[in-house]
């Protein structure tokens, strides 16, 4: 078994997961794949159950009865994940917005530089988007600029959601008490990890809008953003175990 796995959540991603599941499994270092897929009506599911064939060893999937979130669906697959004993657990987008290639500089950020986390950053070094309309671009970014003045968090990139985990603060973490669902979700692992005092990199990234497929961004996600920083302000972090 390897000892890194690459989480993916799809919902009718028909056009881009194969091609995104073999990019992975090019690459010089060797990255099992865990999709976490829900109930997508254009066949998501049936291209990768033909892939598992393919890959048994190192390709999984675990199916949902209907779109539940990204938060839940990567809570599913840090379970799943933590429960198979991998080291370094890897949250990606199915639609090339994140380059696979990258997967290898996080994974030197957290294996071999010792940092907890690793996030792919689309601001540490300026705005690394590509294809994104300008309004697009300014939401994100102030969104940013946003959470880290309600929350004093030093990160630029907190809606990210390119990273590598290690197993420590998955474990540390109560996932189940990890409640909201969009970026939200995203921003919320972060200020958790940061205040229990792990040690978190950003790697700077170029972030490429997708070119298949339809995009799951929404007012509401965005909304639940807004809002659950507020909320996070005055959440009490727990303490670091010595799982």
């Amino acid at each position: 078994m390897n000892d890194s796995i690459v989480i993916i959540p799809t919902f009718n991603e028909k056009e881009n997961i194969e091609a995104i599941i073999r990019k992975v499994f090019s690459l010089e270092k060797s990255f099992d794949i865990l999709i976490i897929e829900d109930n997508s009506p254009d066949g998501t599911a049936a291209i990768i159950k033909r892939l598992i064939k393919e890959f048994p060893e190192h390709l999984f999937i675990e199916e949902r009865k209907g779109k539940l979130g990204l938060g839940t669906a990567y809570i599913h697959g840090f379970k799943w994940a933590l429960a198979k004993d991998y080291k370094y657990i890897f949250e990606m987008d199915a639609d090339f917005s994140h380059n696979p290639e990258d997967l290898l500089r996080l994974y030197d950020a957290t294996a071999n530089k010792g940092y907890d986390a690793a996030i792919g950053s689309r601001y540490i070094t300026g705005v690394n988007v590509v294809n994104w309309p300008m309004g697009r671009v300014l939401m994100s970014y102030y969104a940013s600029a946003y959470v880290r003045l309600v929350t004093g968090l030093s990160i630029r990139d907190t809606t990210a959601g390119f990273m590598c985990y290690t197993a420590k603060v998955l474990r540390n973490i109560d996932l189940d008490k990890i409640k909201f669902t969009g970026y939200a979700f995203q921003i919320e692992m972060k200020y958790t990890a940061v205040k229990m005092g792990f040690n978190i990199v950003e790697v700077p990234i170029i972030f490429t809008d997708r070119t298949l497929g339809e995009s799951k961004m929404s007012g509401s996600i965005f909304k639940e953003a807004i809002i659950g920083v507020l909320k996070l302000r005055f959440k009490k972090a727990p303490t670091i175990s010595d799982n």
